[in-house]
């Protein structure tokens, strides 16, 4: 017995031994080479990770060498015509903002692209020298240079923020690499997922956020990540003592700032999208209803109004943003309060 416990002993300790080996290999060629890092859309701006991206020093030669391998080197082409490398001419020594997009997407690009505009403009003149925009087509075969460059004529975009198209078997590897594809996309109807991929890349600092967050946020969040200061002008400097009462709580109020402001406004002009001052009293309700939960099908359905809003607005496609009928509701009562206020708001202008 003495000597069959001793033997199973053996055999416990060697099976011990060749299992830590695996796991020991195993997670050698799990674990990323050093000084890549990734930061998920919780990180805090102003967080180690942030502090780490703003005294990191300029990457060693061989580390470079290694980011070099894993960023998959093909070429793309810019909405100008011009043939680019991704690693070399677009990601080396630089700090970006990348996101995936196709002009004829009927569900959150517009939204996602006309977001990014108000992140654009809050950035200011550090877009294109301090930090790069990078959008790329995941439907190559439309997305020509001419239909991207006109794409970014409709939604006002700034110098600084390059358009690319290619090869689809090169960006579908792109999106792998960036973590903005998963498995779910098939399924998803509109082919992706509206997220950003923010890079320091000398610094080997990575995080992904909302590309559909609030635009100051999101442009402060950014600003901070790959500079390691706020943008200018982002931030008051007035103390919390002093912050006015917070505004706009109301349920209706809140789906029109997040999912609507992008693109219109009530009472403050034409953007992407027209001016909504007086449309609850413009339109009539059944059809607003329909509009704004279903306007692909609408649009495509032929209807009149949607046409000619289609035509008068460079062909910007209003999104579906998938809202229920709730919300639907929500938004439709706030626009009619709007409305009932919009004498009051005239008077309080022309004093």
């Amino acid at each position: 017995m003495m000597r069959l416990r001793a033997c199973t002993a053996r055999v416990v300790n060697a099976m011990r031994a060749i299992i830590w080996s695996f796991a020991a290999a195993s997670l050698a060629l799990l674990v990323p080479a050093p000084r890549i890092g990734i930061a998920h859309s919780d990180h805090q701006a102003g967080g180690p990770a942030a502090a780490e991206a703003r005294a990191a020093p300029p990457a060693p030669a061989g580390n470079e060498r290694w980011r070099a391998r894993y960023f998959p080197n093909v070429p793309l082409v810019t909405h100008a015509g011009k043939t680019v490398r991704l690693y070399d001419d677009l990601l080396k020594g630089r700090r970006v903002v990348i996101n995936l997009v196709y002009t004829q997407c009927q569900d959150l690009c517009p939204l996602e692209t006309a977001r990014l505009v108000q992140v654009q403009r809050l950035l200011g003149e550090g877009v294109g020298k301090d930090i790069h925009f990078y959008s790329i087509s995941i439907d190559p075969e439309r997305d020509t240079p001419a239909v991207l460059k006109a794409y970014m004529e409709k939604y006002g975009v700034g110098p600084g923020w390059t358009f690319l198209t290619g090869k689809k078997a090169d960006i579908a590897l792109i999106a792998k690499k960036f973590g903005l594809s998963s498995i779910t996309d098939a399924a998803d109807r509109d082919g992706h997922l509206p997220s950003l991929m923010v890079g320091n890349e000398p610094a080997g600092l990575w995080m992904r956020n909302s590309a559909v967050d609030n635009p100051r946020f999101l442009a402060t969040k950014i600003s901070t990540f790959l500079l390691g200061r706020e943008a200018e002008g982002l931030l008051s400097s007035e103390s919390y003592a002093q912050a006015r009462p917070i505004e706009g709580l109301e349920a209706g109020s809140y789906l029109f700032r997040t999912r609507c402001a992008a693109c219109h406004t009530i009472g403050g002009g034409d953007g992407i999208g027209p001016d909504l001052a007086g449309v609850a009293s413009a339109r009539d309700r059944a059809w607003l209803a329909r509009y704004i939960r279903t306007p692909d099908k609408v649009l495509a359905g032929k209807d009149p109004i949607a046409t000619a809003l289609f035509a008068r607005y460079k062909g910007v496609r209003m999104p579906n943003l998938r809202l229920g009928d709730g919300d639907v509701e929500l938004l439709i009562r706030y626009l009619e309060a709007q409305a009932r206020h919009e004498p009051q708001r005239k008077a309080s202008a022309g004093r």
